[in-house]
């Protein structure tokens, strides 16, 4: 309980903090799901298209205003995957935006990995604005295993792209693939996060420019962080978890003056298997 109001004071620090240095536009109220590895094939393939269609099923019902896929569309990379992934996607009555994971440009990306990441589903970094609130995708994987020339234009797009934010006083949202750290932000690198010395200098820049909360999928459970006010999820996956918790997706509420908020949304039982 200690830990839980300490999480609350902190996060509540980061809205009179950010009230008092820049001029905050107002954030009109809206819903916006996060969805965290569809990841067509990793368990099942026939089973990860079906859990799919069930998550879209449901978010229609819940008719948010707009969709972010937090990376990792497919399992493997093909023609066969995309055209599924983009028929079942393509069902969300609502705007929705991919960033790319590792398993959709590769361990190791390339210029021709990027390439055609590009032509079967578009940037894989940009901004979008909605109603006073600006949501910066990016490519983690450039982070990851960076790619000459590739990651040096996006880390420059990244903090015009902030600066840009900030000027406007949005609300900003980081949506991206790999977290930035898993437990402690001083943690060795490992497979899940990013390098650390990656990692120190986006959260030095993430704080500077008030980011409110990093959003990613990767972990295939549910990940938790917050690095001062910066409010870090990894949610659940719609293909397979690997811990014991259901499959899902997470449903986020913002509201003017108000600390965003995320509730998780566990699928139900397919009403197909076809």
């Amino acid at each position: 309980m200690i830990k839980i109001l300490l999480v609350c004071l902190a996060v509540m620090c980061v809205v009179s903090c950010r009230a008092q240095s820049v001029k905050v536009q107002p954030v009109e109220e809206f819903t916006f799901v996060q969805v965290c590895d569809p990841q067509l094939g990793f368990s099942e393939y026939k089973k990860d298209k079906e859990s799919f269609r069930q998550a879209v099923r449901q978010i229609n019902a819940l008719r948010p205003e707009l969709v972010v896929v937090c990376g990792d569309m497919v399992n493997t990379a093909d023609d066969r995957s995309y055209t599924d992934f983009k028929a079942i996607v393509n069902g969300l009555s609502m705007p929705y935006y991919c960033v790319p994971g590792n398993h959709d440009v590769g361990n190791e990306p390339t210029t021709a990995s990027l390439q055609t990441y590009r032509q079967r589903l578009g940037q894989d970094y940009f901004v979008v604005e909605h109603k006073g609130a600006a949501f910066i995708f990016v490519n983690t994987q450039l982070w990851k295993n960076p790619v000459e020339g590739e990651t040096e234009k996006q880390d420059i797009w990244l903090k015009e792209s902030l600066q840009a934010a900030l000027a406007k006083g949005q609300l900003i949202f980081v949506v991206g693939h790999y977290p930035l750290f898993c437990k402690q932000a001083d943690e060795p690198d490992e497979y899940m996060n990013l390098p650390k010395e990656k990692r120190v200098e986006l959260l030095a820049l993430f704080e500077h420019y008030q980011v409110a909360a990093v959003l990613g999928g990767h972990t295939h459970k549910l990940t938790l962080n917050l690095y001062n006010t910066i409010q870090m999820v990894n949610g659940e996956a719609t293909s397979r978890n690997l811990d014991s918790r259901p499959l899902g997706f997470r449903v986020w509420h913002v509201q003017d003056q108000v600390i965003p908020r995320h509730e998780f949304v566990a699928l139900d039982q397919p009403a197909s298997q076809n």
